[in-house]
């Protein structure tokens, strides 16, 4: 009888928990086994690994062939163990060194003729193998992916020839590199492509410093969207943690990590079709949806009243918490999901109440309906909600004769905002909790008596007032002002127009 242990990961959320590949060979009727929770494409390994050490001329032992994914309880899904199985068979056989593979893990799904076949989600992977202090071999499809975290050490291989030649010491395995480039950083949309609308431009930049979510509200053909699409533009660059992170949660979802795309700000725009399992994730196994794939990017929401409301109502909680928990009778996942939101609507379904070129063809109940597909506990959690209004098309010509601000302009700005914050409090306006906003929201005299009477006026929520001094507080912090002054509260007052027409939903 012959024993060899392997070590591999399995895939759970962003997590990538420890896999120990036991491989048996004892007398007996001769067969195959996997035992320990596998999926279909689990058990599927067998005629993978079967095949793959034939055409590679290894030996594939006539005895009664035991693999136990350990721990039993924890589901295995995927090609992942393809090669840690073969490894551990060809050690239990006596065809490797057994004693060269206990500092290693191995990952990666073989073809029949031995070649290694990328797998997803690698990044998680690396991360947790270079916690445990082993080197991990990967397929070469997945090296660009395992390169990014640069501490760890990870080699990579085309075939498991190569693979197993290493392990002997014949011919060693080269490390993965990681090549970044400058240009990737880029952003092509310039927010001085937006002519006029000064006061969402404004907006935008307060909520770009602060990490506050904005509605804008406005008719049709007003640059709502354009302006949207502007935000990555003006936000600074992703650290090497957060970068990670935004990895990390690529890395598992149905798409995969593009490296192409490595530090780049995520910017997710989901069709208003979509259900509640596109945008906050699902499946069998859970994948992450469109709110964790913006983490630490931008939620980009167009024709907010448009989406079901049920879907809408699923992101009231990760909005708050930065995270997502999905749970299902035999699993519970949990997500990151700290986005930026940023939505669009028209203030009617034709488009155009209000608006002083085109004539509204909507009933008061209708527009109510229309407005009513928006919970009012979702916009208390928007912190800002801004009206776009047309510009005439005169001053559409003049404004193609001035030269606008550039969104490297605007982002320094937006740069030396946020370090004052960090410095201040250790974290941005927007997640600010009760108590640390008591101690840091401190406000004037005028400005309080504005507030006072704002609430009592507009009938504000409590979430609703303390959205309100958080915006000031990133209005002041753009100013640098140390505290809250009346001038600072008024302009957050006037970002919450939805509050200020309440009556109309």
């Amino acid at each position: 009888m012959a024993l060899a242990i392997i070590y591999s990961r399995a895939s759970s959320g962003i997590t990538a928990p420890l896999v120990t590949v036991e491989a048996h060979l004892s007398f007996g009727m001769a067969g195959f086994f996997i035992v320990g929770l596998p999926e279909a494409a689990v058990k599927e390994s067998r005629d993978r690994v079967r095949s793959a050490l034939l055409n590679t001329h290894f030996e594939f032992p006539s005895k009664r062939i035991t693999i136990n994914l350990a721990p039993a309880d924890l589901p295995k899904e995927g090609g992942r163990f393809d090669l840690p199985i073969a490894l551990g068979i060809l050690a239990a056989s006596g065809q490797i060194p057994v004693e060269s593979l206990e500092t290693y893990e191995f990952t990666g799904e073989l073809a029949l003729s031995g070649e290694l076949r990328p797998v997803r989600g690698i990044l998680p992977v690396v991360l947790s193998s270079w916690q445990s202090g082993r080197q991990l071999i990967v397929p070469f499809h997945n090296s660009d992916e395992a390169a990014l975290v640069q501490q760890a050490k990870v080699l990579s291989a085309k075939h498991l020839l190569e693979v197993c030649a290493h392990l002997k010491g014949d011919q060693l395995l080269t490390s993965c590199m990681r090549h970044d480039s400058e240009s990737q950083l880029e952003n092509a949309l310039d927010i001085a492509d937006v002519k006029g609308q000064v006061q969402a431009k404004r907006a935008l930049e307060v909520a770009a410093a602060g990490q506050h979510s904005l509605l804008y509200l406005g008719p049709p053909g007003t640059g709502k969207t354009m302006l949207a699409s502007r935000l990555p533009g003006i936000l600074p660059d992703l650290t090497e943690q957060q970068a990670l992170e935004v990895a990390a949660v690529a890395s598992v979802s149905s798409q995969g990590f593009n490296p192409g795309t490595w530090k780049k700000i995520p910017f997710r725009s989901p069709h208003h079709t979509s259900s509640s399992v596109a945008l906050v994730g699902g499946g069998r196994p859970p994948r992450p949806g469109e709110i964790s794939l913006a983490h630490h990017g931008v939620l980009f929401l167009d024709e907010l009243p448009e989406f079901h409301r049920h879907v809408l109502e699923c992101m009231r909680e990760p909005l708050e918490s930065g995270s997502i928990t999905i749970s299902r009778a035999a699993i519970q996942m949990s997500f990151p999901a700290f986005f930026q939101l940023i939505a669009t609507m028209n203030p009617c379904p034709c488009g155009y109440a209000g608006s002083k070129s085109e004539s509204c063809q909507c009933s008061n109940e209708q527009i109510k309906r229309y407005l009513g597909k928006i919970s009012g506990p979702l916009l208390d959690r928007i912190d800002m909600h801004v009206e776009v209004t047309r510009l005439p098309p005169e001053f559409l010509i003049q404004a193609n004769q001035h030269e606008a601000e550039t969104s490297a302009t605007v982002r320094e700005r937006v740069i030396l905002s946020r370090e004052v914050q960090k410095q201040r409090q250790g974290k941005l306006n927007s997640v600010l909790t009760v108590p640390e906003l008591d101690h840091y929201g401190k406000v004037d005299a005028d400005a309080e008596r504005l507030l006072t009477h704002a609430v009592v006026k507009f009938n504000l929520s409590a979430r609703a007032y303390h959205r309100i001094v958080k915006v000031s507080r990133t209005i002041a912090d753009l100013e640098g002002s140390a505290v809250i002054k009346a001038i600072h509260l008024g302009e957050a007052l006037n970002y919450r127009c939805l509050d200020r027409s309440r009556i109309m939903i």
